[in-house]
C-alpha cells in the first residue's frame, strides 16, 4: 500500500484533522508501543499499519 492511499484511508475514516492528531499520538501495543508514526517512521509497512488500525479501531470491514 502506498502512504498516499495510507494517508487518504486515515482522513476518510477519523477525517483529516484527526487522521493527524491519532498517528502522532495514539501508541499502540500492536505497533511495539508505537504511534502510528513512529511505526511508519521505523519502517513498518503501511498495509501492515493500517491492518493494525482497523483492528484496534473496530474500522468496519468494508472500509478496509
Amino acid at each position: 500500500m502506498r502512504l498516499t492511499v495510507f494517508w487518504e484511508r486515515m482522513a476518510e475514516h477519523f477525517g483529516p484533522g484527526y487522521a493527524d492528531t491519532f498517528a502522532r499520538d495514539h501508541v499502540m501495543a500492536e505497533l511495539g508501543g508505537r504511534t502510528v508514526l513512529e511505526a511508519l517512521d521505523a519502517g513498518r509497512d503501511a498495509k501492515e499499519v493500517w491492518q493494525v488500525v482497523c483492528t484496534v479501531m473496530n474500522v468496519p470491514q468494508e472500509q478496509r
